[in-house]
Protein backbone atom coordinates (compact mmCIF):
# COMPACT_ATOMS: atom_id res chain seq x y z
CA UNK A 1 0.00 0.00 0.00
CA UNK A 2 1.35 3.40 -0.97
CA UNK A 3 1.57 6.01 1.72
CA UNK A 4 0.39 9.50 0.90
CA UNK A 5 2.85 12.20 1.76
CA UNK A 6 1.66 15.41 3.37
CA UNK A 7 2.25 18.65 1.49
CA UNK A 8 5.34 20.59 2.55
CA UNK A 9 4.94 22.96 5.48
CA UNK A 10 3.49 26.29 4.38
CA UNK A 11 1.94 24.88 1.19
CA UNK A 12 -1.82 25.11 1.13
CA UNK A 13 -4.05 22.71 -0.80
CA UNK A 14 -5.13 23.87 -4.24
CA UNK A 15 -8.57 23.38 -5.68
CA UNK A 16 -8.19 22.22 -9.26
CA UNK A 17 -11.07 21.99 -11.70
CA UNK A 18 -10.58 20.50 -15.13
CA UNK A 19 -13.20 20.31 -17.90
CA UNK A 20 -13.15 19.72 -21.66
CA UNK A 21 -15.62 19.79 -24.55
CA UNK A 22 -15.50 18.93 -28.27
CA UNK A 23 -16.32 21.75 -30.68
CA UNK A 24 -17.47 21.58 -34.29
CA UNK A 25 -15.21 24.52 -35.10
CA UNK A 26 -11.67 25.00 -36.27
CA UNK A 27 -8.97 25.90 -33.75
CA UNK A 28 -8.24 29.41 -35.14
CA UNK A 29 -11.85 30.59 -34.74
CA UNK A 30 -12.10 29.07 -31.23
CA UNK A 31 -8.77 30.67 -30.30
CA UNK A 32 -10.03 34.09 -31.42
CA UNK A 33 -12.90 33.74 -28.93
CA UNK A 34 -10.43 32.88 -26.14
CA UNK A 35 -8.28 35.92 -26.98
CA UNK A 36 -11.26 38.31 -26.63
CA UNK A 37 -10.59 38.84 -22.91
CA UNK A 38 -13.28 41.50 -22.42
CA UNK A 39 -15.90 38.97 -23.56
CA UNK A 40 -14.91 36.26 -21.06
CA UNK A 41 -17.78 37.15 -18.67
CA UNK A 42 -20.22 36.45 -21.54
CA UNK A 43 -19.30 32.77 -21.58
CA UNK A 44 -17.44 32.27 -18.26
CA UNK A 45 -20.37 32.70 -15.90
CA UNK A 46 -18.22 32.77 -12.75
CA UNK A 47 -16.46 35.95 -13.90
CA UNK A 48 -17.96 39.35 -13.25
CA UNK A 49 -15.47 41.28 -15.37
CA UNK A 50 -12.24 40.83 -17.30
CA UNK A 51 -10.16 43.56 -18.90
CA UNK A 52 -6.76 43.93 -20.49
CA UNK A 53 -4.31 46.32 -18.86
CA UNK A 54 -2.11 46.62 -21.94
CA UNK A 55 -2.58 47.21 -25.65
CA UNK A 56 -1.98 45.05 -28.67
CA UNK A 57 -2.66 41.37 -29.22
CA UNK A 58 -2.76 38.95 -26.31
CA UNK A 59 0.74 37.50 -25.75
CA UNK A 60 3.11 36.28 -23.07
CA UNK A 61 3.46 39.04 -20.50
CA UNK A 62 0.00 40.55 -21.13
CA UNK A 63 -1.77 41.62 -17.95
CA UNK A 64 -5.45 40.93 -17.29
CA UNK A 65 -7.58 42.19 -14.39
CA UNK A 66 -10.29 39.70 -13.42
CA UNK A 67 -13.14 40.07 -10.96
CA UNK A 68 -14.57 36.66 -10.16
CA UNK A 69 -16.93 35.02 -7.73
CA UNK A 70 -14.12 32.74 -6.51
CA UNK A 71 -12.10 32.96 -4.34
CA UNK A 72 -13.28 36.49 -3.55
CA UNK A 73 -14.91 39.52 -5.02
CA UNK A 74 -11.90 41.82 -5.35
CA UNK A 75 -10.37 42.44 -8.75
CA UNK A 76 -7.23 40.34 -9.17
CA UNK A 77 -4.29 40.82 -11.49
CA UNK A 78 -3.18 37.95 -13.75
CA UNK A 79 -0.32 37.68 -16.21
CA UNK A 80 -0.20 35.53 -19.33
CA UNK A 81 2.74 33.24 -18.64
CA UNK A 82 2.21 30.77 -21.50
CA UNK A 83 0.97 31.66 -24.95
CA UNK A 84 1.11 29.53 -28.06
CA UNK A 85 -0.79 31.07 -30.97
CA UNK A 86 -3.83 28.98 -31.80
CA UNK A 87 -3.39 26.55 -28.91
CA UNK A 88 -2.61 27.78 -25.37
CA UNK A 89 -3.41 30.76 -23.16
CA UNK A 90 -2.37 30.36 -19.54
CA UNK A 91 -2.71 33.05 -16.87
CA UNK A 92 -1.11 33.02 -13.45
CA UNK A 93 -2.05 35.21 -10.52
CA UNK A 94 0.35 38.13 -10.18
CA UNK A 95 0.39 37.86 -6.38
CA UNK A 96 -0.26 34.14 -5.98
CA UNK A 97 1.24 31.57 -8.32
CA UNK A 98 -1.36 29.10 -7.06
CA UNK A 99 -4.14 30.94 -8.91
CA UNK A 100 -4.24 29.92 -12.56
CA UNK A 101 -6.51 29.85 -15.62
CA UNK A 102 -5.43 27.50 -18.43
CA UNK A 103 -7.15 27.38 -21.82
CA UNK A 104 -5.89 24.77 -24.28
CA UNK A 105 -7.15 23.83 -27.74
CA UNK A 106 -6.43 20.46 -29.30
CA UNK A 107 -7.09 20.33 -33.03
CA UNK A 108 -8.39 17.13 -34.64
CA UNK A 109 -9.17 17.36 -38.37
CA UNK A 110 -12.51 19.23 -38.50
CA UNK A 111 -13.09 19.24 -34.74
CA UNK A 112 -11.39 21.00 -31.86
CA UNK A 113 -11.31 20.10 -28.19
CA UNK A 114 -11.16 22.87 -25.57
CA UNK A 115 -9.62 22.00 -22.22
CA UNK A 116 -9.94 24.44 -19.32
CA UNK A 117 -8.19 24.08 -15.97
CA UNK A 118 -8.67 26.37 -12.98
CA UNK A 119 -6.40 26.31 -9.94
CA UNK A 120 -7.08 28.31 -6.83
CA UNK A 121 -5.90 27.99 -3.21
CA UNK A 122 -8.20 26.75 -0.50
CA UNK A 123 -7.23 28.01 2.91
CA UNK A 124 -7.52 26.81 6.51
CA UNK A 125 -6.01 23.34 6.10
CA UNK A 126 -7.96 20.11 5.77
CA UNK A 127 -11.19 21.62 7.13
CA UNK A 128 -11.06 24.48 4.62
CA UNK A 129 -10.30 22.08 1.76
CA UNK A 130 -13.24 19.87 2.74
CA UNK A 131 -15.56 22.87 3.03
CA UNK A 132 -14.36 24.10 -0.36
CA UNK A 133 -14.99 20.68 -1.93
CA UNK A 134 -18.54 20.62 -0.59
CA UNK A 135 -19.49 24.19 -1.48
CA UNK A 136 -17.52 26.49 -3.78
CA UNK A 137 -15.85 23.82 -5.90
CA UNK A 138 -19.17 22.14 -6.74
CA UNK A 139 -20.67 25.45 -7.82
CA UNK A 140 -17.56 26.27 -9.84
CA UNK A 141 -17.55 22.85 -11.55
CA UNK A 142 -21.16 23.31 -12.60
CA UNK A 143 -20.50 26.88 -13.75
CA UNK A 144 -17.48 25.75 -15.80
CA UNK A 145 -19.47 22.98 -17.49
CA UNK A 146 -22.20 25.48 -18.40
CA UNK A 147 -19.58 28.01 -19.52
CA UNK A 148 -18.04 25.54 -21.97
CA UNK A 149 -21.47 25.03 -23.55
CA UNK A 150 -21.71 28.82 -24.00
CA UNK A 151 -18.19 28.87 -25.43
CA UNK A 152 -19.19 26.11 -27.86
CA UNK A 153 -22.04 28.28 -29.14
CA UNK A 154 -19.75 31.28 -29.64
CA UNK A 155 -16.97 29.27 -31.31
CA UNK A 156 -19.32 27.41 -33.65
CA UNK A 157 -21.34 30.48 -34.62
CA UNK A 158 -20.67 31.40 -38.25
CA UNK A 159 -20.25 35.16 -38.57
CA UNK A 160 -20.64 35.57 -42.31
CA UNK A 161 -23.19 38.20 -43.44
CA UNK A 162 -25.27 35.65 -45.34
CA UNK A 163 -25.23 33.12 -42.53
CA UNK A 164 -26.67 35.39 -39.82
CA UNK A 165 -30.21 35.23 -41.20
CA UNK A 166 -30.02 31.80 -42.87
CA UNK A 167 -32.57 30.33 -40.42
CA UNK A 168 -35.27 32.89 -41.28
Amino acid sequence: MLARSAPPVGVRPTGTIHRSLDLAADAPSAFRVICEVEKWPVWLSFLRSARRLDDGPLRTGSEVAIRSTIPGEDEELYEVDQFLEGHIVSLVGAFSIRRRFDFRLESRADRTKIVVRLDYPSYYGAVGALYDRLTARRKLQTALEDSLVHFKGLAEFRRGPDELLADF
